[in-house]
C-alpha cells in the first residue's frame, strides 16, 4: 500500500480529514506530497477506475470520496 494511502488513512484517524473529503481537504490534512498527486490519485484509485488499479476509495454522487476500508469496518 502506497504511503499516501498511509497518510490519508492517519488523517481520518486522527480527524484532520473528514468521512467524506476532496483533494483539497487531503492537500490541508496531508501536506508534503507533489501536487499533481492530490488531484489524481483519488480518481486513479477509486471503485471502478478503468486502469484497474488498486481501488481504496469510493467516489460518491456529489464528487466526494471515502475510504473504503474504513468505511466497511465502522
Amino acid at each position: 500500500m502506497s504511503r499516501f494511502v498511509e497518510d490519508i488513512r492517519q488523517a481520518r484517524v486522527q480527524g484532520r480529514l473528514p468521512d467524506r473529503f476532496r483533494s483539497a481537504n487531503i492537500r490541508r490534512a496531508c501536506p508534503g506530497w507533489a501536487e499533481h498527486t492530490y488531484g489524481v490519485f483519488l480518481p486513479k484509485h477509486r471503485i471502478g477506475n478503468p486502469g484497474g488499479y488498486t481501488p481504496y476509495f469510493e467516489q460518491h454522487d456529489d464528487g466526494s470520496y471515502s475510504l473504503i476500508e474504513l468505511k466497511r469496518h465502522k
